[in-house]
């Protein structure tokens, strides 16, 4: 079977981080703009893992899996902020928290 080389790898990535950063940026929702972040993060971590792999060592792996520590703990904070500011203002259009003293 036909190995896949490095450039096809790191084509996923940036199609995933790309996908996320437009996500990020056009969206308005806040369960959305952080769901985007995380596609973000996974498309660094296939990077990562490819460049790892490519030079023959476990270093991208073990990034890798320190990244995904960091991308859940992320993930929770952000549920725990969403919670939050949708009981204190029972939207999460990004729009209405540009001031957060009213």
């Amino acid at each position: 079977m036909n190995e896949l080389s490095l450039h096809n790898y790191i084509l996923v990535g940036a199609v995933l981080f790309g996908i996320g950063v437009i996500g990020f940026l056009s969206r308005r929702n806040l369960i959305i703009i952080f769901l985007c972040t995380e596609l973000m993060f996974q498309g660094i971590i296939v990077n990562v893992v490819a460049f790892g792999k490519y030079h023959g060592n476990l270093q991208g792996q073990a990034f890798a899996l320190f990244l995904l520590v960091i991308a859940a703990v992320e993930a929770g904070l952000a549920l725990a902020l969403v919670v939050v500011l949708f009981r204190r203002k029972g939207t999460l259009d990004s729009e209405s928290f540009k001031t957060l003293r009213e």
